[in-house]
């Protein structure tokens, strides 16, 4: 049967980059966004067989439309063969503003307990078939803290090790569980970004990227590998001279600044 492939956030970016490309593989998409009205508008714009493709509107922090799209999905469309968990946020924060403690529960919701709320429905159904492949969606990140951006770096730490416990947990019956960890990607996230940002990549070339990564079953991968190469560096670096090198670096955009 022809593959499905379940993926969130594909109203824009990563996950829109994501689907165009299992599409052209043949694949048939089970799409999540907020804004439905986007992926349609898009998935006219670029042609897509109605038949291989539907859309469901959902915040993923939304625990119990999460829950409903999975079993509807099931029901309608089958039990995917990969669920990647794309929808993800990204904003500023300061400790020292009482308003973006908010920011980070937000974050929080939205990158980890919206992912967790991604797999939920499937996990059991892939254990009882013996197959399968969940993808997290992390970020270069993840790897060191980046001042400013303390709720979004501690969040994709989180995918890691979410991501990485699942694993352990999936792997007797059988399930993959992948996490890839883009770099600077071009993307509507990463556009009003007020800082450099080394080996940005097309969004297209990452989706080439994931998508054969996501197909060898990698446990985990740094996308581009030059930006895994510098984060990797960049862990090595004691802890005075990384904090030096990151004090004059601007900080992420805080929510309405």
């Amino acid at each position: 049967m022809t593959p499905l492939v379940f993926i969130t956030g594909a109203s824009s970016g990563i996950g829109q980059a994501l689907a165009l490309r299992y599409y052209h593989d043949g694949a048939r998409l089970a799409l999540v966004a907020r804004r439905t009205a986007e992926v349609e508008r898009w998935a006219g714009e670029q042609r897509l067989d109605p038949m291989r493709w539907r859309v469901y509107g959902a915040d993923v922090a939304d625990l119990d439309a999460m829950a409903r799209i999975g079993r509807d999905c099931i029901d309608s469309q089958g039990l995917p063969d990969v669920v990647i968990a794309n929808a993800g946020i990204s904003i500023g924060m300061d400790t020292t503003e009482f308003d973006d403690l908010d920011v980070m529960r937000r974050t929080f919701a939205t990158n980890n307990v919206g992912l967790a709320a991604t797999f939920h429905p499937f996990v059991a159904a892939m254990n009882a078939r013996g197959s399968g492949t969940l993808v997290g969606i992390a970020s270069v990140a993840a790897i060191r803290g980046l001042p400013g951006h303390g709720a979004y770096c501690a969040s994709k730490a989180g995918v890691v090790a979410y991501c990485e416990s699942l694993r352990g947990e999936c792997r007797p019956f059988g399930v993959h569980v992948v996490t890839l960890l883009p770099g600077y990607i071009d993307t509507p996230l990463t556009r009003g970004n007020r800082y450099s940002m080394p080996f940005l990549m097309p969004v297209e070339a990452f989706a080439e990227q994931a998508v054969r990564a996501i197909g060898a079953q990698v446990s985990y991968r740094v996308i581009p590998w030059q930006m895994g190469l510098l984060a990797t560096l960049l862990r090595l670096l004691p802890d005075g001279l990384y904090d030096r090198l990151l004090s004059s670096r601007p900080r992420k955009r805080r929510e309405g600044a």
